[in-house]
């Protein structure tokens, strides 16, 4: 009977565990957020009662959101916007500790020596941006007073830039390279001297009835902070080593703007949720 008892209690909790579902991932960059969430399981000593799904499609943000609504995924992760916080429960922890807000430039491969003279906030808006029309990094750059060129299509962007139709494209510092070697036709390079520093949260976010499983990534997630295991994660990711190795962001001169979009509750008060150079 003991034994009986003991074989019921496994199976149901195999059977009965509270599925937690998220959309198909395709890259490794992906495989971080699920690695944090397993983290924050297990840190929140949860781990059996939970099975972490993925999801047989992919989906983009806007799929996701609407599917989180109707209870087909349980939670996604993406960059902080007014909308989605409104609408959704966001568990406020930078997962990427705001490095999306950490920008380099990709320029013109013969206009290096104009961007070396380039110290300050004001030296920077008498060059003009390029970036994607709808992209919310728009705003932000002209909310600081920075002409910006704004096509639609982001593959515009890039043969613009060739063509002299401005001067610089923001990028996060783990894509300029990439972009470069892809479009090796074109008169590109990544830009030596200067990071662009706003407050870019990404965060993780759940349906607006699911406020146990934000408690409950929200605490593990915390105990990982708290025990550096988060921070293990992170600066070991593949995608973020490389690119701070790349980067070496310490040795940049630094050009902070705000972020107007940001929620007054975004934790900016905390260092250790953010990138420290």
């Amino acid at each position: 009977m003991k034994f009986l008892f003991t074989t019921l209690l496994l199976v149901c909790a195999s059977v009965c565990a509270q599925e937690i579902k998220y959309t198909q991932i395709k890259d490794d960059k992906s495989r971080y957020f699920v690695e944090l969430i397993e983290l924050a399981l297990a840190k929140g000593e949860a781990s059996s009662q939970f099975k972490l799904t993925e999801s047989n499609k992919s989906f983009n943000q806007q799929q996701q959101v609407e599917r989180l609504n109707t209870g087909d995924l349980s939670i996604m992760w993406a960059g902080t916007q007014p909308d989605y916080e409104e609408n959704l429960l966001p568990i406020r922890i930078p997962l990427m500790k705001g490095l999306q807000g950490h920008r380099l430039f990709l320029i013109h491969a013969e206009q290096q020596s104009e961007f070396s003279q380039v110290h300050s906030i004001n030296d920077l808006r008498k060059l003009r941006a390029g970036q994607g029309r709808f992209w919310g990094d728009t705003d932000i750059l002209k909310h600081s007073g920075m002409p910006v060129v704004t096509p639609v299509k982001k593959e515009s962007l890039f043969y613009m830039l060739d063509g002299g139709r401005f001067d610089y494209l923001p990028l996060g510092v783990h894509e300029p390279w990439d972009e470069v070697n892809r479009r090796d036709g074109l008169s590109l390079a990544v830009e030596q001297n200067i990071l662009l520093i706003y407050p870019m949260p990404m965060y993780f976010f759940v349906a607006k009835d699911n406020a146990a499983l934000r408690d409950l990534i929200e605490q593990g997630l915390e105990i990982a902070i708290a025990d550096g295991s988060f921070d293990q994660l992170f600066y070991n990711a593949p995608h973020v080593k490389n690119a701070l190795d790349k980067a070496n962001l310490a040795a940049r001169t630094v050009i902070r703007i705000p972020n107007p979009s940001l929620h007054q509750a975004t934790p900016l008060d905390r260092p250790e949720l953010w990138l420290q150079l």
